[in-house]
This record gives C-alpha cells, structure tokens and sequence, in this order.
C-alpha cells in the first residue's frame, strides 16, 4: 500500500512535534542528572522532582481539552510550547548564575510539564483538521516516529552534553530547539472548524466522559491503555533492582537493556504504516496487546534462565508492538470522535493513562517490597494477559477496516 503524500501544513506540525519532544526529553533527563551532581540530591528529592514533573498530566489535561475544543488548537500548542520554553530559559539562567535550588528546578518542571500537556492535547486534536482521512495512519506514524528518537536518543544525548560540556549545553539545545518548535507552529494555517455547541464545562466534561465510556470502540481502547500502562509500571517499578540482584547485570548492561526499549519503539513506528496496510486494521490494534504478552513472558522466563539478552529482547518488543497500537488507535481515536469534542477525549486518554502510572508504580512498590522482585514480574505478566483480553473480547476484533469519520 502507497503512503498518501502528506500536506505542508502538517509537516510543519511534524517538525514542531520532533523539536519539542526533542526539548522535553533533553530536559527530563538532564533536571535529574544536575540535580544529583550539582546539589547532592538523594532518592527522595528526585522522587519528588519526579512527581512535579508527572503531576500537570493530571491536573491540567482534562482543562486543556477542554480549551482545545473551545479555542484554537495551534494558539494553545504556541502557548503551551512557549511556556515549556520560558521554563527551559530559567533553568539556563539558574545553572549560569549558580542559583539552582530543588525547589526551583520543582516549580520549573511543574511549568515545563504543563507545556508538555498544552502541547500532547493540541496536536493529535489538529492532526484531522490538516490531513484527509485516509493519511492519518501515516501521519501519526510521523509524529510517533519523532516521539520515539526523541525518548530513544533524548537521555543519552542530555548525558554526554551534562559529562562532556555542562549542565548549561544541555538546556540551551533544549531550548533552541523549544523555540524552534514554537516557530514553526507560528507558520502553521489552523483550517477552520464549525464552532462547537455552547455548554457548562460540566457539561462539556459529562459530554466528553459519556462519548468515551458508551462508545463500543473508544471504551476497550480506554480499558486496555489503562491496563497496560498499570502493568508496564509495576514491570518498572522492580526490573532494574531484579537486573542487579537476580540477572547479575551492571549499571552500563542495565541502561542497555532500557535502551532496547526505545530501539523497540523507533522499529515499530518506522514499520507501522507497513504493518496497518498489511493486517484489517483491528489486527493491527490487537498487535501491540498480542506482542506485549510475548515481551511479559520472555521477561518471565529469565526467572527460569537469568540473561540480560532475553531481558533486551522483552523491552524491544515492549517498545516495537505498542508503538503500532498508539498508532493505530490514536488514528480510530481521530476517525470515530467528532472534532468539536476530539480535545476532551484525547485529553481524558492522556489522564487516564498517566494517572495508572502512579498506581503501577505504588502496585510494583508494594508487591516488590513484601514479595521480592520476581513476584512484581509475575503480576505484570498477569496484568497483560488482561489487557490483551480485554481487547481482544471487544468488537475491535472483527474490525476490517477503518470506520467512516464521525
């Protein structure tokens, strides 16, 4: 199947995209990295950087779909990016004069995460407005592409600018590149879009909610991505104190196992398109469930036979299945929703999906702590097993094709 040619407005949204993931995953990893070679930050305050940097996900999302649908989709991605870009400034300034506090690089991730969710809430809400229908896959296999070099190559770039040049080197790529990002948004032409009915914002909110729970399609892709994302975090949560203790890994063979997982990522957005002309299109949403059990049981089996290479091979699958499932799903997600309500939804995806991160987490936490490592291993296998069933007995099944536009 021939990629359709893809339009000049969405390509710059394309570019933007790669800047601005580019920006934050620079970011994420060197606010850490300075934190604990310039303050002396243990555990604890990283936890607590860390919840700064995760907390807009779930207060701001919802109100920014909210915003999305009532305002211009490209102005509040402007706004949304120039914010994360006044805070990666700050951090430049902060690193140079020597005032660098935790509190400071607290608020200043709070303020750069809040940008992150304008931006994440924005873009797959505008994708539809710039390509037709049937671009769509391909047009979110670009965005998922630069997403993933950019989660791949984002840390380990901020690394070596931290080791080779300082912390400022990192935040001033990561903010040329934010105000790159910013730039090209500037020249994007937003199409116009019928006005969306005048409601309550409760009402917006019930509106939005009940689209997402009563649809037969949006609903399992819902539950799934909540299921998945719970077990990914308690696999998180004791995988690299299991790698140390039980695979007998070292610092630099534990990174490179992690890394197979952005390996995974990049593989699979780059064959998506392939993929999903290949399969009905429900098979190619039932993929990434089906590929991230085989990942969950070659992580189990190093209970069995402890090795680092099968430790590699489950996170390149976790990464390479997935990525097609976002794909493909993000895609139905545009197709089926109407576009004056596509900015709720997108934005109850992305709080619904963050928000089971912090319970996987706590799940794995627990489990791991009372139980050990391997016991956190055979719960995430469990959980899944539950969310390939999940959609797997949903109508997403016999889906042949992609459904007409709402």
């Amino acid at each position: 199947m021939s990629t359709p040619a893809l339009p000049a407005g969405f390509n710059r949204l394309a570019g933007a995209n790669l800047a601005a993931q580019s920006a934050e995953q620079i970011s994420l990893a060197a606010v850490p990295i300075v934190a604990v070679l310039a303050l002396g930050a243990g555990p604890g305050e990283i936890g607590a950087l860390a919840t700064a940097q995760t907390l807009p996900f779930l207060l701001l999302s919802i109100p920014a779909g909210l915003l999305a649908d009532r305002w211009s989709r490209r102005r509040l991605m402007v706004w949304a990016e120039g914010l994360r870009a006044l805070s990666l400034f700050a951090l430049l300034v902060a690193v140079a004069g020597g005032q660098l506090s935790m509190p400071l690089l607290a608020v200043l991730g709070f303020l750069g995460a809040a940008g992150t969710v304008g931006f994440s809430v924005g873009a797959p809400a505008l994708v539809p407005a710039l390509v037709p229908s049937s671009a769509l896959g391909a047009a979110n296999a670009r965005l998922e592409l630069a997403r993933s070099a950019a989660f791949a190559a984002g840390p380990a770039l901020a690394g070596a600018l931290v080791s080779w040049a300082g912390a400022s080197a990192a935040f001033v790529l990561a903010s040329v590149l934010s105000v790159a990002a910013v730039g090209l948004l500037l020249r994007l032409h937003e199409p116009p879009r019928a006005g969306a009915p005048v409601r309550h914002v409760l009402d917006d909110l019930r509106h939005g909610a009940a689209l997402v729970w009563q649809h037969p399609l949006l609903r399992p892709v819902l539950l799934c991505a909540v299921a998945w994302n719970t077990a990914w975090f308690v696999l998180q949560a004791a995988y690299v104190p299991y790698a140390v203790r039980v695979l007998g890994l070292d610092a630099g063979a534990v990174g490179a196992t992690l890394a197979c997982y952005g390996a995974g990522m990049v593989t699979g957005a780059v064959l998506a398109s392939r993929v999903m002309g290949a399969l009905p299109f429900g098979g190619a949403i039932l993929l990434g469930p089906v590929v991230s059990v085989a990942a969950s049981l070659v992580m189990a089996c190093t209970l069995l036979w402890p090795s680092g290479v099968l430790a590699a091979l489950s996170f390149f699958l976790f990464g390479a299945g997935p990525i097609v499932w976002a794909i493909a799903s993000t895609t139905l997600r545009q197709t089926i929703t109407p576009q004056a309500v596509l900015g709720q939804v997108s934005a109850i995806f992305l709080t619904v999906n963050t928000g089971a991160r912090p319970i996987g987490a706590a799940i794995g936490g627990l489990v791991g702590a009372h139980y050990g490592e391997s016991a956190c291993l055979l719960l995430s296998t469990a959980g899944f097993f539950v969310q390939a069933i999940i959609i797997a007995a949903s109508p997403m099944r016999t889906l042949r094709a992609l459904p007409a536009p709402a």
